[in-house]
């Protein structure tokens, strides 16, 4: 039982930060008007951020060593929430307000508010840049705002 509770990385640093912006995002995720996504598409984006977002994690945190969540050598609560549900829950509130009129301005806010959620959670003490700068992050958002998302979009409407 001690094994657990030391895995679930509770004394971390920080921690208070991920798992309220979790909580915050996948609440407005539910009580938000659905304008541009179903249920369906709530439920496949979640997957799917969800499953690239731990494999980027594994990629980036673990074989390339560039970032630490709490503990380095454990997947604690707050790592779980942090890449199962932020970057899923940012995402489904852009695909919600996504249409052809917008994109270009929602590409920048959602930009800029997950550099500045990357840039907190770090100022928080949770996340620990080894191989890192937070400055790296703003193109990968910018391409996952700008091309990967609304191609995500076409594909889940599509019956």
């Amino acid at each position: 039982m001690d094994s657990i509770v030391k895995a679930m990385d509770l004394g971390a640093k920080g921690l208070w930060l991920p798992i309220t912006l979790a909580i915050i995002l996948l609440l407005f995720v539910f009580i938000m008007p659905k304008k541009e996504i179903t249920w369906r598409g709530i439920y496949v984006t979640i997957g799917v951020i969800g499953l690239t977002t731990w494999v980027a994690d594994n990629i980036f945190a673990g074989y390339l060593n560039l970032v630490d969540f709490g503990h380095p050598r454990y997947s604690g609560i707050g790592e779980l929430l942090t890449y199962s549900f932020v970057p899923s829950s940012l995402s489904v509130i852009y695909l919600n307000y996504l249409n052809k009129d917008n994109k270009w301005k929602l590409v920048i806010i959602f930009t800029i508010l997950s550099f500045i959620i990357e840039w907190s959670v770090a100022k928080a003490g949770y996340m620990k840049l080894t191989h890192w700068n937070h400055l790296y992050s703003i193109p990968i958002f910018f391409l996952v705002y700008s091309y990967f998302l609304p191609l995500h979009a076409r594909i889940i409407k599509q019956q």
